[in-house]
């Protein structure tokens, strides 16, 4: 008697387990459709915006903090902010040409003109979306995004020579 419940509680254990973990069919005729939903800071972008965020906040926090700080806020006069920047946000193409090749001209942010040389801080369009991208939707920016297929035009100029 005590084979055969253990046998009995065996079935049934097992049983539940196939069943439970998606072991049943479903019936001719449907389909079951589940809808991935993303979660986080960036549930609103494409997959592969979100995918390309932890390389941009590693470029952000390697090249980009120790001009625009922690917070994107900028150094007044000298640097600036990326948070809550109506120049960044007028024209993504333009930042990722910036971020890539960088920049020479002057430019008014939020009312207030910066003239300070910014040098090239990635060799790569990829890295300049990644980095774009984290920017326009971190430190309060929700700027949308930018993609490769946006910035096939920009031009990867000549790097000066090492000396």
């Amino acid at each position: 008697m005590k084979k055969l419940f253990l046998l009995f509680f065996t079935l049934i254990t097992v049983s539940f387990l196939v069943s439970s973990c998606g072991g049943g069919q479903q019936p001719a005729g449907q389909t079951e459709t589940a809808a991935v939903t993303a979660a986080g800071p960036y549930a609103d972008l494409p997959a592969d915006i979100q995918a390309m965020m932890p390389r941009g906040e590693e470029i952000y926090k390697t090249k980009c903090i120790a001009c625009h700080l922690d917070k994107g806020q900028g150094v007044e006069n000298v640097f600036p902010p990326l948070a809550g920047s109506d120049y960044l946000l007028a024209d993504k193409v333009r930042a990722v040409a910036q971020t890539l090749n960088g920049s020479k001209i002057e430019m008014t942010v939020n009312g207030k003109k910066y003239n300070q040389e910014m040098l090239p801080q990635v060799e790569t369009k990829e890295d300049a979306v990644a980095v774009i991208n984290y920017v326009l939707n971190n430190f309060g920016n929700n700027g949308g995004h930018v993609t490769l297929a946006d910035v096939q035009g920009v031009e990867v100029k000549p790097r000066p020579a090492a000396k």
